[in-house]
Order: structure tokens, then sequence, then C-alpha cells
């Protein structure tokens, strides 16, 4: 943590000169509108526009959590994903400037264009607020067929032509399976302070009594999910957001990512899941159907998820020290012994 961190509320003030001093914009600019967002955790993200005598742009700024909650977070590589995924035709924000050093504020940022569209609800979940609940049923399908269409399309990125390969993990073994297990186990270790609950003892001990080499090896988004899609009013995709997790794989762990955080914010909550949503068993088919390959480690790589997922949350309950009734971690661990069972 940098003790010269700027506080949320001058964020804007100190921002305003150093946009001025990266875009052609007269001295007359002002960002206005200057509010945080409730998208994601592992990164403070705040959107704004930018006024001058020209107009107004909507952009975007994001900036590491006081606390990582990550061992290995890097604000240049989701850079740098971002970045190269700009010529293929994908959605995503295009990164306007980073500064790993972030004197003027405390700490590294970047700022990036704000795409158009709306996401589907976070919190609450997207089963009972926002866009998504408020569809039709057909809108409801062609959305949630839209989001894997587009993982679909991540994975069919040609990651070694677009230069990639820094997603890879090479320093945890040899495989992308086995590194990610071993990634994994660390992570968890530094997020639990050298204590691993049980659950995610014999969760580990499973991922690593169970290897197995993946058909292929592809670009994953990371984070593929609803909530992660901007889409336009007649529900077409126009944006693709949160490459902090991407990396180097088996496609399946992001169609596992998916289906496991719609659980958890269906059946998990108590939600009846929508009419006009596709049930898992459709999902896995279209998948397949889409690709052209059969899903065959899926129940590994949902445990895989949700041990993932448990790692910004635990290190979040220990830093903050939340109280033993609140377990924010519940959804992940529930998860897994129902898969383990």
């Amino acid at each position: 943590m940098c003790a010269d961190r700027l506080p949320a509320e001058q964020l804007a003030a100190a921002l305003e000169p150093l946009v001025r001093k990266h875009f052609p914009v007269s001295d007359q600019a002002r960002i206005r509108n200057f509010t945080r967002t409730d998208r994601g955790f592992s990164t403070e993200t705040y959107v704004f526009e930018l006024e001058d005598a020209s107009g107004t742009l909507p952009l975007v700024f994001r900036r590491p959590p006081e606390s990582p909650l990550f061992p290995d977070y890097d604000l240049l590589r989701q850079v740098l994903v971002m970045q190269r995924l700009s010529a293929t035709g994908l959605p995503v924000p295009t990164p306007l400037w980073i500064d790993r050093a972030g004197g003027e504020l405390g700490g590294p940022y970047v700022v990036m264009t704000r795409l158009p569209g709306a996401a589907p609800s976070d919190f609450p979940s997207y089963h009972v607020a926002g866009n998504y609940f408020e569809a039709t049923p057909e809108q409801r399908a062609r959305m949630w067929w839209e989001c894997v269409d587009t993982m679909v399309a991540v994975h069919e990125v040609d990651w070694r032509a677009l230069r990639l390969g820094f997603l890879a993990f090479p320093q945890h073994g040899a495989g992308p399976v086995t590194q990610a297990v071993n990634y994994l186990d660390t992570a968890l270790t530094w997020a639990c302070d050298g204590n691993q609950p049980e659950i995610y003892r014999r969760a580990i001990a499973f991922l690593r009594e169970n290897p197995y080499e993946p058909e292929r090896v592809t670009l994953c988004w990371g984070d593929a999910r609803m909530s992660n899609i901007l889409y336009d009013s007649d529900f077409r995709v126009t944006g693709v957001l949160d490459w902090e997790m991407a990396n180097l794989g088996d496609p399946e762990l992001d169609l596992a990512w998916m289906l496991f955080l719609d659980w958890a914010c269906s059946e998990f909550e108590g939600h009846e899941r929508l009419p006009g949503t596709p049930t898992r068993a459709e999902t896995i088919a279209y998948y397949e159907r889409r690709t052209g390959l059969q899903v065959r480690n899926l129940r590994y790589n949902e445990i895989l998820a949700a041990v993932l997922l448990s790692v910004p949350l635990l290190r979040m309950s220990n830093q903050v020290r939340l109280p033993p009734d609140m377990n924010i971690t519940g959804f992940c661990t529930a998860r897994i012994a129902q898969l383990l069972a």
C-alpha cells in the first residue's frame, strides 16, 4: 500500500491536469461526473466524462485496490491484453495511457475508453434486477448465447500471433493444468496467511490427483460471465470487460466459470433462473456445437474456478478481518463441496 495514495474524493481534481496532458484538449477541459462503479473488486473502477468545447468524451479510470487481492496483480498485464485484442474485432476497451508509477496519484493507474451499452446486474443478481431481468425470455436467451459466442471468439484468438505468451505460468510447472493448480495452491496460502481451510486443501488434493492434458490451449478470458458483457438496446454485444485474470489454458475453464457464477447468483441465492435462460445442459451442447469439441473436464474446471474466485475473497476477509458470521466465500465452498461429493 502506498502512503501517498490519493483518496477517492481527490482523484478527479488530481487527474484533470493529467488528462489535459494526454489529450488534445484545451486548458478549459474539465472532468465531470467522476463516479466509482461496483464493477468487480480486484480493481477500483471509476467512470467520468471529459468535457471540452469540442464535446464530451466518456472515459474510465482504473487503479489497483489499496491492498492487492491477487499475489501477482499487474495492471500492465491486463492493459497489454486489451491492446493486443483490439485488432481481433472483439469489442474491448482501448487503453489510452497507463502510468505504472503514478506519482501524482500515489500509485499506478490506467485511463481507457468507455464503451456504450449496459451489463447485466452483478449485485443484486441479474436474475432479480437489471436489463437481463427486464428483458423478455427471447431476449434473455439472445443475451446468454451472445455471451457464449463471445467466449468462443476469445478462444479462437491466435494468442501466439498476438504475442500473449506472457499469460502462461511456466514458473509453476509444465503444462497449463499443472501450472494452474500450483499457482492456486501458492495463491491460497498467500490469501490465507499460510493457513488454508480444509475444504481448499481437499480441492487442491483432488486437482493434483486428477490432472489431464487439455485437448487445446487457448486464450482464456478468465472472468467469463454475463455481467462482464455490455449489450445495446437490441441485446447485441458492445463490450467485453475485465481482463485481469486472462490466462492461457483449457477453454473449458471459461465455460465452467460462467456456469458456476450463474449457479451462485440463482440456485445458491435462492432465485429461480429466469424464463428464457438456457439450462446448463443446453449451454454445454451449444458450446460443443460452436467449437466442434466435446466438453470433457467441466467438473474439474468448475472446482478450479471456485477455488480461483476464493483467492481474492479470502484475501479480502483476512485483510479486513470480517466477523466470523460474514462468510463471503460461502458460495465457493458450497459448490466445491457439492462437486467433491
